[in-house]
């Protein structure tokens, strides 16, 4: 990376990553805005951009209450003087020194059990001066992934196991509304369905548990397109958990959850190779710049899964490794407006999954560079 930042968007090198500060700030702030109406707290995910600058942001300047996804992102923040962090993710045993290090060093650090193995592993660890595991159940509402069904006993079985035990607090319920994004489609209503589903659900756990006398006073659940779109019931919780609002992207916008104005993020690309025979033209961002994910998506809409903001009238139909192939929605592609070394700017699919191909982010306002975040990588 250069010691002297480039000047504006069209003098960066490419491909690269290029992040909005305008729009960043604009997204963090309607999400504290909207928790504060509905009297939800809100615990940011850091999973999209892995940076103190956007943890910064997305807390409201006050470096607590936040959720991460790997261990890496636990102690990287625990350095820049975060606390009150959750690693959000299945525990296993060979996770649980760190943990130890990370509970033992921060005034909070909760973790996630959905198992008897992880409660039992819990119990096995000893934390410095009488700290005892911040823990919450993990809770599967419908989406399929990890977390004990909402409807299973065992998930009241393991809270009263928790409650029970000399060195855990036990704190709650997490749930992931994954099943929000409903098949990447426009359906308001079968989002809300789907959210007020999931609501009830983890109420109704919250509900069973307080029967055997235990109290849950963390019923947190999120995603990006259920609290940008929150419905009356989700007030109901405590905690919001979302993490991709900070960014935006192509899928949350074909689902309703932003506008294209409020896609922060856009990968910068140069025009390398005509391919005049085949009315296309190549650029130099694959998917180790944009990412994978949204290729299945490549014919649901016009525009494809990637959004040309400057260029509505183009397409990307496919990605090798470090090259995508352009050619125009319809018609024939005039390649006297494309020459090589145009400089071009793509909104990519899935934010998350492009910004974890980049070792930073080029921070602009309006079109002048203003900075470099550079994110936090590895486990």
């Amino acid at each position: 990376m250069e010691n002297k930042l480039p000047e504006t968007i069209y003098d960066v090198p490419t491909p690269c990553m290029l992040v909005d500060l305008n729009r960043v700030k604009a997204n963090c702030q309607r999400m504290i805005d909207r928790c504060m109406t509905l009297g939800v707290e809100l615990r940011p995910h850091m999973k999209t951009h892995k940076t103190i600058e956007g943890a910064i942001l997305m807390t409201g300047g006050n470096k607590r209450k936040i959720a991460v996804s790997t261990l890496a992102e636990a102690e990287f923040y625990a350095e820049n003087d975060f606390d009150d962090i959750l690693f959000a993710h299945p525990l296993i045993s060979q996770r649980l020194d760190r943990c130890v290090a990370l509970a033992n060093r921060l005034e909070v650090f909760h973790v996630m059990i959905d198992s008897r193995y992880a409660l039992e592993s819990l119990k096995q660890k000893t934390l410095n001066s009488g700290k005892k595991w911040s823990v919450l159940l993990e809770v599967d509402c419908g989406y399929g992934r990890s977390g004990v069904p909402w409807d299973d006993d065992e998930a009241v079985q393991l809270v009263k196991m928790a409650a029970s035990s000399h060195n855990i607090i036990f704190r709650g319920l997490y749930t992931h509304c994954g099943d929000s994004y409903t098949s990447c489609t426009l359906d308001v209503a079968k989002r809300q369905q789907v959210q007020d589903n999931t609501t009830n659900r983890l109420i109704g756990l919250k509900d069973r548990i307080k029967r055997e006398g235990i109290e849950c006073k963390t019923v947190g659940c999120g995603s990006t397109p259920s609290c940008s779109k929150p419905t009356k019931d989700m007030s109901a919780l405590t905690e919001f958990h979302p993490g991709n609002y900070i960014f935006y992207d192509v899928m949350q916008m074909t689902i309703g959850s932003c506008a294209i104005e409020e896609i922060a993020v856009k990968i910068a690309t140069s025009v390398v190779s005509h391919k005049a025979s085949v009315n296309m033209f190549l650029t130099d961002s694959g998917f180790a710049s944009l990412g994978a994910d949204g290729v299945s998506y490549i014919n649901s809409q016009p525009s494809g899964f990637t959004v040309f903001p400057d260029h509505p009238e183009l397409k990307l139909i496919g990605m090798s490794q470090e090259l995508g192939k352009v050619q125009p929605i319809e018609g024939k592609l005039d390649l006297n407006k494309y020459p090589h070394g145009t400089r071009l700017f793509i909104h990519p699919w899935h934010s998350c999954d492009a910004a974890m191909m980049h070792p930073h982010y080029y921070v602009h306002s309006g079109e002048q560079i203003i900075g470099i975040w550079k994110p936090v990588r590895g486990w």
